[in-house]
């Protein structure tokens, strides 16, 4: 299929209409076999449970171009389980994970031409999401759900190269003990905006999350998980109930352990000793691992020996090896990849 004529170094970080997108709807207990629709908008009751009490939850994954010219998805089985969890904890009805990853495939496949070329470093991003879709004015949970899927062409995350990253520690909490951190719930992303454009207004890059019951634990980002290394070389990844699972997060600890021999730490990070770490990187669909190389805690600042230059020596091999197997040119485990078309 002939690709569209984009300029692909240069297309940014943002939406751009592609020509088909997957709609299913839920109603009288059951979802609809689904169907593909050139219709980019969504109509909606001004009284739309999404509206009204925000229940919606999303996914985010990409489909790539690989070395060979296959048209690939990366773990999209692992979206499907994450977003089936979320919506059990916002009582919404689960989209069935099987179909989920066929509406996925159908998406890309509808829309090759907007596929980037290897090589580009652009790639096409994949927005599956749900919400509550007939009116609701009591505060319970709808009836009616709107299940769909849509794709963008996207730039590359480091426009001019990767570059470390400045973050600060947040005087805002992210997510609270026992309640949705763990889930990937449009809420918790607006909760999130004012603490972002708070430190972005300050020169920042992002926040720290720290627990919300004791402020001495790292959680993650408003988008991203952490992952540290060690002087000796060691893998670590903050371990809480309140962090979303990331599956980029998940695939950088099998590379770790399975591809470089790396050791890995799943436990509980204290602040404390995050200055004693020789490496930093925020993790996540989006930019696979950013470096970090400086957080700001109120003025005391860590600066990480890895520097504000380039990419550590060891997130590096993460970075290459996880691309690597993104793009073709380093085998994959079993199942990682999910070829859409040849």
């Amino acid at each position: 299929m002939e690709k569209k004529n984009l300029d692909w170094s240069s297309i940014g970080f943002n939406y751009r209409q592609t020509d088909l997108r997957f709609v299913s709807n839920y109603k009288d207990g059951a979802w609809d076999e689904g169907t593909m629709t050139d219709d980019a908008n969504v109509v909606i009751n001004e009284c739309a449970g999404v509206l009204q009490y925000a229940q919606t939850c999303f996914e985010g994954l990409k489909a790539y171009t690989t070395e060979d010219g296959k048209v690939v998805c990366f773990r999209p089985d692992l979206n499907a389980s994450r977003m089936a969890d979320s919506c059990r904890r916002l009582e919404m009805p689960v989209y069935p994970e099987d179909k989920f990853v066929d509406a996925v495939v159908k998406t890309v496949h509808a829309n090759l031409a907007y596929v980037p070329p290897f090589g580009s470093g652009a790639t096409l991003y994949i927005r599956p999401y749900m919400f509550g879709s007939n009116p609701v004015i009591g505060v319970k949970p709808a009836d009616e759900y709107q299940f769909r899927v849509f794709v963008t062409p996207v730039g590359p995350y480091f426009q001019g190269g990767v570059k470390p990253v400045t973050i600060r520690v947040s005087d805002y909490d992210r997510a609270a003990p026992h309640g949705t951190g763990h889930i990937k719930a449009g809420l918790n992303y607006a909760m999130s905006l004012y603490p972002i454009m708070e430190a972005h207004r300050q020169g920042f890059d992002e926040n720290m999350y720290l627990d919300a019951a004791t402020r001495t634990k790292v959680e993650e980002t408003g988008g991203a998980n952490f992952i540290f290394i060690t002087k000796d070389g060691k893998l670590v990844t903050p371990k809480s109930d309140s962090i979303l699972p990331s599956i980029t997060r998940r695939s950088i600890v099998y590379v770790a352990e399975h591809y470089l021999g790396m050791e890995v730490e799943h436990r509980e990070v204290y602040f404390d000793e995050v200055k004693d770490f020789a490496e930093c990187g925020l993790c996540g669909t989006a930019a696979v691992i950013s470096p970090v190389g400086k957080i700001v805690d109120h003025g005391s600042e860590i600066c990480f020996p890895s520097g504000m230059d380039e990419m550590g020596p060891v997130t590096k091999k993460l970075y290459d090896t996880l691309t690597g197997i993104q793009m073709g040119h380093i085998e994959a485990p079993e199942g990682w990849i999910k070829v859409i078309a040849e």
